[in-house]
C-alpha cells in the first residue's frame, strides 16, 4: 500500500475539480500559488502514479500533451481542434467491436483507447457566430 502523501491528494483533488481535464502543467500552475514549493517534476511523478494506481486515467494526445482524468470508468475522449479542451465522449460499441474483430479477425482484444478529433459545441458556436458577421 502506498503511503499517504499531502502532496499527492492535493494534486488528485485538482484533478478531480478542474472544469477539464487538465494537462501536468495546468494542475502545477492551479496549485503554485497556494504551494510555492511545489515543483513540476512532483506533479508529474504524482500524476503518472496515481494513474498507474488506478485513481487517474492518463489520456495519451498525440501531437499534444498527456491530460489526466478523474473518471476511471469505461469511456472515451474528443480533443477539440480548436481550442484544444477535451471532453468526455459517451459511446457503447466496445463489445460489438471486439465480437466483430474476434469474428473476422481471429483477434481477441483487450482494450479500446479512441481519442476522437473535432470541434467542439462552444467553438462550433463561435465560429457560426464569426461567419455571420463576416457576411
Amino acid at each position: 500500500m502506498m503511503k499517504y502523501s499531502r502532496q499527492r491528494e492535493m494534486i488528485y483533488e485538482q484533478v478531480m475539480n478542474f472544469p477539464i481535464h487538465p494537462t501536468a502543467d495546468e494542475v502545477y500552475y492551479a496549485l503554485k500559488d497556494e504551494n510555492p514549493n511545489l515543483s513540476i517534476g512532483t506533479v508529474y511523478r504524482n500524476l503518472n502514479l496515481l494513474s498507474d494506481m488506478g485513481r487517474l486515467m492518463k489520456i495519451n494526445i498525440a501531437n499534444g500533451k498527456d491530460r489526466y482524468d478523474g473518471r476511471t470508468d469505461l469511456h472515451y475522449h474528443m480533443t477539440c481542434t480548436n481550442c484544444g479542451r477535451v471532453f468526455d465522449v459517451e459511446l457503447d460499441f466496445e463489445e460489438e467491436i471486439t465480437k466483430k474483430i474476434l469474428s473476422n479477425e481471429g483477434h481477441t482484444i483487450t482494450g479500446v483507447t479512441l481519442n476522437l478529433s473535432g470541434i467542439c459545441r462552444s467553438c462550433s458556436e463561435h465560429l457560426a457566430a464569426d461567419s455571420k458577421e463576416a457576411i
